[in-house]
């Protein structure tokens, strides 16, 4: 089907109509038919993948080895498997008529921490399945009721005849309900039923309001009221001069979120109460009972529920809510991920982004809104969070469970929000007047720029600038000089394998405890001779137990050669004799300046070696322009690195 065949389709003024008999026989078959919207909710999430933590190393440090649920519906919201399985809870509870059914879904957290994007990600999953609607004549109910309202005080008799739970029908029709009844003389087959799918543009079982103040909100934003055009026509207590245009209004059978709640007035929260509690409310005029039957999900942030939480006032509230909490995410990964969503749905999808740009703004993300923890490193609880172990490199490192009782229940409710990182991405990324692209250098400079603009209590903001000298630069300015070596070495690819199998050659004969000829010049080595050679090479590199590592890697030579057909292995194929390599190649940073530098070069050998240094460093990922920001920002820092 066409884009413009599917558009048709959707906005097609035909509706499926069914008589009332019609729709109570479909009822005795199918439960889908009066499915309440936690129900139908739950059906569009969909069974979650169960993913056994013990099977990844990473996830099983996270988890503790536990089974953990991912629902594909949230598959793009990374790093929140506890609020997600908190709000699939709900749902579930809520369907199985449990207290849940009578509490309002409420999402607490920092701004920026996705507590509107999941609130929109439910109304989307809300549209999926249909509602059934009454409808007399030609007019449908404008609080789009559930056709089993009619038969509110009939409850025993309908779960007799069709089957149907007394639970699931409304507690009672609405006001334009009773009076068409009244006018068909109680003859229910008058009405019809319509197949409604519930509609964010149309306002159909989906509704959305907002907070306003003392002076310009009331009730009527939930409740509706008196439409004063239809006064000519109808008494002000008649059901057809009443505008059911509230949230409450057009949201039964679906969701109605209310952003921002606890910046209303509580007397506008008020018709919520009975909403939940009795699935009926008031409206502002004498027109009897309205019912709702839907779910009702608000979200503000941490002061505004504080705020009302601690007002006593607000107790038989309080008591109504089901809060979940929506903190920042804090692991690095997952942060990355959601900033490469963010450049997957932007027209910088294209542009360069060199290696380690989204993970130290990922990692200043998450550092800043970890609790700093006693007797261990920032930088090293981060790493942990993120399912790294660090045993061999950091000994004071705790467990993730140590840290986590340590921070309390709050941790990453404060710290920058995930909106403020993707402003930085995009000031990053446009830098450079000269070339769209992103690059850590860039991303320092801007950080350090954005962190003062926020003007922040003294405290954090050293924390902070903290954090981004000490921390990141100091990492990355290790990273970068490893990328710089690597590409630089790489070039001397030949040089490195020669220095390889000398040393293997040296080894084997050192401890066979053999002389060593030398087919080129026919000197004769010694055992003595052979050890200054081998330890030439060896020292730079700290081998503390050189006569293990000779026969470790002669070892592993000769099992390469015998299963490879006696080729010789490369110099970089084993990590350890590929680190001694390198650190005898790279002894002196200066020897690696006059290639490395855009200065002009004094000899064809220095710039035939830059143009090879800069192909690999371009191999890396870099472009040309990145590469002579780095290598600058590398020779201005490279003496503070020791």
């Amino acid at each position: 089907m066409s884009v413009l065949d599917k558009i048709k389709t959707n906005y097609s003024s035909s509706v499926s109509e069914i008589t009332l008999a019609e729709y109570l026989k479909e009822c005795k078959k199918d439960a889908a038919m009066y499915a309440k919207p936690s129900e139908r909710i739950l059906k569009a999430i969909g069974e979650p993948e169960l993913v056994d933590t013990r099977d990844d190393p990473k996830l099983s440090r996270i988890f503790s080895n536990k089974v953990i649920k991912r629902y594909p519906a949230f598959r793009e919201f990374y790093g929140m498997e506890d609020t997600i399985d908190q709000i699939v809870s709900f749902f579930r509870y809520s369907a199985q008529g449990l207290e849940e059914k009578k509490q309002i879904l409420y999402l607490m957290g920092p701004v920026g921490g996705g507590k509107s994007s999941l609130a929109e990600k439910v109304k989307h999953l809300m549209q999926e399945n249909p509602i059934y609607v009454l409808k007399a004549g030609e007019e449908l109910s404008p609080v789009y009721e559930s056709p089993l309202g009619l038969f509110s005080d009939y409850k025993k008799e309908l779960e007799s005849e069709y089957n149907i739970p007394s639970r699931y029908i409304p507690a009672c029709m609405s006001p334009w309900a009773a009076k068409r009844l009244r006018e068909f003389d109680g003859d229910v087959n008058k009405f019809k039923v319509v197949k409604l799918y519930p509609s964010v543009q149309n306002q159909i079982g989906i509704s959305k309001t907002e907070p306003g103040d003392e002076n310009n909100q009331d009730i009527s934003t939930l409740v509706g009221k008196v439409d004063i055009r239809k006064l000519a026509e109808f008494q002000q207590s008649d059901p057809d001069a009443y505008s059911y245009s509230g949230a409450l209004c057009l949201a039964n059978q679906g969701v109605m979120e209310f952003v921002e709640m606890f910046k209303s007035p509580i007397k506008v929260l008020n018709p919520l109460l009975t909403a939940t509690q009795e699935n009926n409310y008031k409206g502002t005029e004498p027109i009897g009972a309205i019912p709702y039957d839907g779910v009702i999900l608000a979200h503000s942030n941490e002061s505004e529920w504080a705020k009302f939480a601690n007002d006593k006032k607000n107790e038989a509230f309080l008591d109504r809510i089901y809060k979940v909490q929506v903190p920042y995410c804090l692991r690095v990964d997952e942060e990355i991920s959601i900033y490469e969503k963010l450049i997957r749905e932007s027209s910088l999808d294209q542009a360069p982004c060199a290696p380690l740009t989204l993970e130290l703004l990922a990692q200043f993300s998450v550092m800043t809104r970890l609790k700093v923890p006693e007797n261990s490193s920032l930088y090293s609880k981060m790493r942990v969070y993120n399912g790294e172990t660090l045993k061999e490199t950091d000994p004071n490192a705790k467990s993730i469970q140590e840290y986590r009782d340590d921070a309390g229940i709050n941790e990453g409710m404060t710290g920058v929000s995930t909106r403020f990182a993707f402003k930085v991405l995009s000031k990053v990324f446009n830098f450079d007047n000269e070339e769209l692209a992103a690059n850590p250098v860039h991303l320092l400079y801007v950080l350090e720029q954005e962190v003062v603009k926020l003007e922040l209590d003294g405290e954090t903001e050293e924390r902070y600038l903290n954090i981004i000298k000490s921390i990141l630069a100091t990492k990355y300015a290790e990273f970068i000089a490893d990328e710089i070596q690597k590409a630089y070495i790489e070039s001397y690819s030949t040089y490195g394998q020669n220095i390889f199998e000398k040393y293997v050659i040296y080894a084997d004969y050192w401890i066979q405890n053999n002389d060593y000829r030398d087919p080129d010049s026919g000197e004769i080595l010694d055992r003595s001779i052979l050890n200054e050679e081998l330890e030439k090479i060896e020292k730079p590199a700290g081998i503390a137990n050189p006569k293990d590592f000779r026969a470790e890697v002669t070892n592993f030579t000769l099992r390469y050669k015998a299963n490879n057909g006696g080729d010789t292995p490369r110099w970089d194929s084993y990590e350890k004799i590929k680190n001694v390599i390198e650190k005898k190649i790279f002894t002196n940073t200066e020897d690696l300046l006059p290639v490395i530098s855009f200065n002009a070069k004094s000899n064809e050998e220095d710039d035939r070696k830059h143009q090879d240094f800069t192909r690999r460093m371009n191999d890396r990922g870099y472009t040309a322009k990145q590469i002579r920001i780095l290598v600058d920002w590398f020779m201005r820092v490279r003496k503070t690195m020791g």
